[in-house]
């Protein structure tokens, strides 16, 4: 016990000593031992459950920690480390002493690790932070995380791929009402996070050097401030070095993208200007020879989106979903422009869109503008033909928001005619053939075949949906349907669609809805095809089975469609 009161008083003097002499935070060489005792002092008050211990450090340790992060813009030694162990020391007694840790963990985010993100020390020493009192956090203070999850991203961007697993266990507790939207647009520009601060250190030096000579001469970390002082109060930065970094450097602080992702803290949705002449050059630039840090964020970005849709779909609620949709429709066509980055971020987007429709089909009928505006663009180019051949299937499998939405299905389904008539009449006249190379046509008239069939499937099962749209959807399919100068496969489509529209018990079975309204019980002539092992419906047209026209002059077994133990139907 006596080896353990020298222990104390070993400690508890470089405390004292570092919280009188004001000198002492700046000399490098104290700063190991004072984290040192720091951490055992700590680790003393857990283990030994001293409150005369815990009583005495407190007083030592606060008044270390203002002083500290009031000479952090000036100290020669960093301060990331002793900061979050003090912390540490707050959380865990914080009840005891009362003291609130709120403040000062803002403090710390705001004062320590907007100047020291780019270390991997503090980075990685941060996120064991955060993992360690994660319940803690989110319990009492849950809009911390949120609130700077633009520092975190920020520091993740810049130490790549090594601490993204930690990440991960932390990701969740960014996500709150007043950061879900904005938090969407910085994970699919994280790539474009990490051009703007190459660009600052380009233009400034490192953002943090390999000594502490190095980081204090460094200029990256005041112009990270500077930048977002100007973002936040329209000041200007002023001019310094060689007129080339000079040019570079007004190239980014006079770009309002750059300027809003260098921020370090949620302050809601900004418009970002994706047509700055500037930001192209920086963009293009940077892919033509792509950094280390710049290839793990686009391999980072969409494993993040995995896991915000994911948290989407279950945990948030209806109006912040439905909110989200439009602004996938937008950044649909404005992403980082690399190939693979682009396509597996769609790929997100699409699959979050249907699902949630899947799961809320009233937001097609509540979406019906952004919706009606994306047909608009199906021609525009060929990652917004995909992204109405999408929404076509989505309006047709869901009714054009269900049987409560009449007007909206309407308006949808006026939308889908037009978008059929112009597809059927550019495909009639081979608009753009004589400009367009071979193959350019070819695929060309291959997606707007694809469009075309989605388009028609779309008007047939809405019109199953809504009967009162019915006749004008016999009008728009005969039209293709005699139209032989379009793909085949479009009016086979169609004529198929007409002859099921004649059988209404089975166009409702296989062009219906695939599960029953809300409240309602399941109509006549529906098939549960998930149970088509033990239950079958008859009066099932033959060519719809086997492509077939005409019934079949000898007995047919649905076991070759349904396997089923005894199902067999003579026709």
């Amino acid at each position: 016990m006596a080896e353990g009161d020298s222990d104390w008083e070993i400690h508890l003097r470089t405390l004292s000593s570092n919280a009188r002499d004001s000198s002492f935070s700046n000399d490098p060489a104290s700063y190991p031992s004072l984290l040192r005792s720091v951490r055992k002092l700590t680790q003393l008050c857990k283990s030994e459950n001293s409150e005369n211990l815990i009583a005495r450090v407190y007083p030592q340790l606060n008044k270390i920690f203002q002083r500290s992060v009031s000479s952090i813009s000036h100290s020669r030694s960093p301060s990331g480390l002793l900061l979050l162990a003090i912390l540490q020391f707050f959380i865990d007694y914080g009840e005891f002493v009362l003291h609130d840790a709120d403040p000062s963990l803002r403090t710390f985010f705001r004062s320590c690790l907007s100047r020291e993100f780019a270390d991997p020390e503090v980075a990685e020493a941060t996120l064991d932070f955060l993992i360690i009192n994660k319940k803690k956090i989110l319990l009492a203070f849950p809009t911390l995380l949120p609130q700077f999850y633009p520092l975190l991203l920020k520091m993740i961007a810049w130490n790549g791929e090594k601490l993204e697993k930690p990440f991960l266990r932390v990701f969740p507790g960014l996500i709150s009402p007043g950061s879900f939207l904005p938090l969407f647009i910085s994970l699919v520009d994280l790539p474009v996070l990490i051009v703007a601060l190459e660009k600052v250190e380009k233009s400034s030096g490192p953002l943090i050097g390999s000594s502490i000579a190095s980081i204090q001469k460094s200029a990256a970390p005041e112009m990270l401030l500077a930048l977002m002082d100007e973002a936040y109060t329209g000041s200007t930065i002023g001019d310094g070095g060689a007129d080339s970094e000079s040019e570079d450097n007004n190239s980014i602080t006079s770009d309002p993208l750059f300027l809003e992702l260098l921020k370090d803290e949620n302050d809601g949705l900004a418009q970002r200007h994706w047509t700055s002449p500037g930001m192209e050059s920086a963009l293009q630039a940077s892919i033509s020879i792509p950094s280390d840090r710049l290839k793990q964020a686009l391999k980072m970005a969409p494993r993040l989106l995995d896991v915000y849709f994911s948290i989407a779909l279950h945990d948030v609620n209806q109006s912040l979903k439905c909110a989200l949709i439009p602004m996938l429709l937008d950044r649909n066509s404005k992403l980082f422009p690399e190939k693979i980055f682009s396509y597996e971020v769609r790929k997100r987007l699409l699959n979050f869109i249907l699902a949630a429709f899947h799961q809320s089909p009233e937001f097609v009928a509540i979406l019906k503008k952004p919706i009606v505006d994306r047909l608009g663009e199906a021609y525009d180019s060929p990652e917004k033909t995909e992204l109405a051949l999408q929404l076509c299937w989505a309006i047709g499998e869901h009714g054009g928001g269900g049987a409560s939405h009449k007007d909206a299905a309407r308006e949808l389904f006026e939308s889908l005619e037009l978008l059929l008539y112009e597809n059927l009449s550019s495909s009639r006249l081979g608009v753009g053939d004589s400009v367009l190379g071979s193959s350019s046509s070819t695929v060309r008239r291959s997606s707007q075949s694809r469009l075309l069939c989605f388009v028609v499937t779309a008007i047939a099962k809405i019109a199953t949906h809504h009967r009162e749209v019915l006749p004008r959807a016999r009008v728009s399919l005969g039209k293709v349907a005699h139209s032989r100068i379009s793909d085949a496969r479009v009016w086979k489509r169609a004529r198929d669609y007409l002859g099921l529209m004649n059988e209404p018990a089975i166009c409702l079975s296989v062009l219906g809805p695939t599960r029953p309204s809300s409240g309602s019980i399941q109509k006549p002539g529906m098939i549960n095809w998930s149970e088509g092992r033990t239950k079958m419906i008859a009066n099932i047209p033959f060519y719809v089975l086997g492509g077939q026209e005409g019934p079949p002059h000898h007995d047919f077994s649905l076991m070759d469609i349904l396997p089923a133990k005894s199902a067999t139907y003579r026709l």
